[in-house]
This record gives C-alpha cells, sequence and structure tokens, in this order.
C-alpha cells in the first residue's frame, strides 16, 4: 500500500461476519465525532457492508466539518453528513432521531492547560447526547486510559479490573462513562462502552512512531516498554458489531489486539526493515497501559489484520516516505498529561 486511497481500501473491506451483523440490525447508523482519526473509515467501512448486504439502511456522519474536504468525500461514498456542533444545543437538538449511535466526539490532546474543553466534550455532552437520544442503541468509544498501569506479566486488564484513570484526560473519560451509564440506568438505553487502545493505521499510530524514530536513527525511550495495539479496520468492525452487544447497564468491551507488544522487540523488528541500528534510553518499567480483549475476541473473533503484517506495511509506508497525521499517541506518557 503506497497511497491514502490504497490503505482506505483495504481497510473498509466489510467481512462477511460484519455484514450479517449489520443485517440483524434494526434501523439507520449516526457516527458522532465523524471527523477524528477512526470516523471516516468506520463511517466507509459501515456504508460498503450495507451495500454489499443489499440493506436497508443510511448512515449518518456528523462533525463540524469547518475546514478541509472531509464533507465531500464523505457524501461521495455514500454518507449523509450533518455539519453541527454538538455543543451547541440547536445544532444538537436539530439531529435526527436515529436508531442506532457510535459516539466518538471528544478530546485528548491539549488537554493541558484546556482542561475545561477537555471535561465539557468528555463528560458534560455525552449527558445532553444521552437525554437527546434515550431510545437509541450506542456504542461509546472511550479508552484503555481509565485503567492503572499494571505489571506487565499479568496479561492485561480485562473488564473486571477496576478503574483507576491516571490525570485529567483519563478521568474526563471515566466521567463520559459514567455519565453515559446513569442515562442508561435511568432511561434503559442500550449502550457499549468501547475501551480502545490503540488503533494503527499507516497515517498515526504506535507503530508509525516507533517506525519514524528508528528511520530517523533516533534513540528509542523504554520506559513505557509494552502496548497493545490493534489495526484500524479490525476496530472499526468491532465497533459496528458491538452495536448488537449493547445493553442496560451498559456492556463493557476492551478492543485491541492479542499480543503484549514489546517495544524494544518491535524497534527491532524496523531496525532489521530499514537495515539501520537501533539504540534505546532508560529500562522497561515493570508495569504499563494495558488491556486484554479476550472478550472481544471470543465474541468477534481475533483481528484479522496481524501484528507482523502491521509491521511490514508500516515498515513500507515509511521508507516510501508516505502521509503521516501529525497527531501522536503519546503512548510513552505515564503520568497522564496530554
Amino acid at each position: 500500500m503506497k497511497t491514502i486511497a490504497e490503505v482506505e481500501e483495504v481497510m473498509t473491506i466489510p467481512s462477511k461476519e460484519l455484514i450479517y451483523d449489520l443485517g440483524k440490525l434494526d434501523g439507520d447508523i449516526m457516527i458522532l465525532g465523524v471527523g477524528g482519526k477512526m470516523g471516516p473509515t468506520l463511517a466507509k467501512l459501515a456504508v460498503r457492508a450495507i451495500r454489499e448486504g443489499n440493506l436497508q439502511k443510511k448512515v449518518f456522519g456528523v462533525s463540524r466539518f469547518s475546514s478541509g474536504s472531509l464533507q465531500e468525500e464523505l457524501e461521495k461514498e455514500g454518507i449523509e453528513t450533518i455539519a453541527a456542533d454538538l455543543l451547541t444545543d440547536g445544532d444538537l437538538q436539530k439531529l435526527p432521531t436515529v436508531k442506532n449511535i457510535i459516539y466518538m466526539a471528544g478530546n485528548k490532546f491539549g488537554t493541558n492547560g484546556n482542561e475545561h474543553y477537555t471535561w465539557a466534550m468528555n463528560a458534560y455532552l455525552p449527558g445532553r447526547v444521552a437525554d437527546k437520544f434515550p431510545d437509541s442503541r450506542m456504542v461509546v468509544f472511550s479508552t484503555g486510559n481509565v485503567y492503572p498501569l499494571v505489571p506487565v506479566t499479568q496479561a492485561g486488564c480485562d473488564e473486571d479490573q477496576p478503574v483507576n484513570p491516571i490525570g485529567e484526560y483519563a478521568q474526563s473519560c471515566l466521567g463520559r462513562e459514567r455519565v453515559f451509564t446513569n442515562f442508561s440506568y435511568k432511561n434503559n438505553s442500550p449502550m457499549t462502552i468501547f475501551r480502545l487502545n490503540y488503533a494503527i493505521d499507516m497515517r498515526y499510530g504506535v507503530l508509525l512512531e516507533i517506525a519514524k524514530q528508528v528511520f530517523a536513527e533516533k534513540t528509542i525511550d523504554l520506559t513505557m516498554g509494552h502496548v497493545n495495539v490493534i489495526w484500524q479496520g479490525d476496530a472499526n468492525e468491532y465497533a459496528l458489531r458491538s452495536l448488537l452487544l449493547a445493553d442496560s447497564p451498559p456492556t463493557i468491551l476492551n478492543a485491541t489486539g492479542p499480543e503484549t507488544v514489546s517495544i524494544r522487540w518491535l524497534a527491532e523488528q524496523f531496525g532489521k526493515a530499514f537495515k539501520k541500528e537501533v539504540s534505546f534510553t532508560s529500562e522497561e518499567q515493570p508495569t504499563a497501559l494495558l488491556n486484554n480483549s479476550a472478550k472481544a475476541h471470543q465474541a468477534f473473533g481475533y483481528p484479522k489484520v496481524s501484528l507482523n503484517q502491521m509491521i511490514a506495511w508500516t515498515a513500507e509506508w515509511v521508507a516510501e516516505d508516505g502521509f503521516v497525521l501529525n497527531k501522536p499517541t503519546h503512548f510513552q506518557e505515564r503520568q497522564g498529561a496530554f
């Protein structure tokens, strides 16, 4: 894959399982916050699955669409776009009533110094949305950051792990979960809380960040020595299929790959691909931010794109100087400062 179009073509191929599950789902789908890193490909995946399954559904994509050509791009793919600022009540109230909602709105980067906006987006807005759509089935995007750092020998946090978010961003994300959960109890609204980390695309993600450092012969910091990753296409499929798991009180679902990935090993793989020596600083800490997604894998199967495939694609992308987004994950952050 050498172009964005090729990446998105591969990423939005619907599986037969996704087509089957969307066929069991009644009603249209609306994606709130479609303009983020994952929203456009999630919307395109949904449309392709609906089209290939000859399903009678619409996909709506809601975002501010304040700049760029994304709105036109999505419209060409068959997504019905709605330009709206969800924090503006007039815009929110004008949204159509849709049976199925994927909630992707939120704020992460730039939290430091802008904490008030992060809390408004991540904890206040969910209450307004839940109040607006009491009868809708929802998948609410959240993050593995709500969990504490745990020993790397313990297979990561499963959904029964008590939450203990570090820093205001993660705390506000737990606020999002708690507010949606309150309205799920109040209105008997079926929901899935979708705790994701870390999605991978050629244009952003943990693998890209390590690959770029190795290619530029920069020293790799091993303080956060282990991570989980999942191909964005697989994460998108999990999210869409999670609509069928929605319940009241909400279903909690971790979403990531099966491996606990060593940053040292990962850098060495890119070193082999680029034929470059890799240097390291610091030592791996005994704890890391790790999720256990055995529950999702049981429900949906293992991710279809393997870790080695993601590494190979990312190495080729970096070697060919492919386009990248300026959206670092800050996966190395151990104090929750984003």
